[in-house]
């Protein structure tokens, strides 16, 4: 086996799993109840965390409602889907070219952007939260999870 493909097997086995997960995402539905456990934080507080909604999202996007992922959680659909897929990228190409530094270096050295980006994305999810969990505002009501 060469050394490129030896190199390419493990972000090719990632996106590989992704697609599987996204798959069985898009063919087990999160909106029925019992197939999926519950956000704990949602379970034990009633708040929506950055994540609520997620699988919904990600459900609706593989079935190409993208205005229903939107609904579900916007900020998956809209920060953390596209940085993935470009977190991703960078790592298969990196990987590709053989920039990726000696054999010691783990996916996230060889991928991960600066970290003023990353607190940026944190700082973003911060804010969604307590947006999305602001009640009695009905121009924000969408943001919240369970919408429809």
């Amino acid at each position: 086996m060469t050394s490129r493909v030896r190199r390419l097997r493990a972000p090719l086995a990632v996106g590989l799993g992704v697609l599987l997960a996204s798959a069985y995402v898009g063919l087990v539905d999160p909106n029925a109840p019992g197939h999926y456990p519950l956000c704990p934080t949602k379970a034990f507080t009633g708040l929506d965390c950055p994540g609520c909604g997620g699988l919904r999202a990600v459900h609706s996007l593989v079935r190409g409602d993208i205005t229903g992922a939107l609904d579900h959680n916007a900020f998956v659909v809209l920060v953390v889907i596209p940085g993935a897929v470009v977190l991703w990228a960078r790592w298969l190409w990196r990987t590709w070219k053989g920039t990726d530094g000696d054999a010691g270096r783990t996916p996230a050295d060889v991928a991960l952007p600066s970290p003023v980006l990353v607190w940026s994305v944190v700082a973003l999810a911060v804010a969604f939260t307590v947006v999305r969990n602001i009640g009695g505002v009905p121009a924000l009501s969408w943001l919240g999870s369970t919408s429809s």
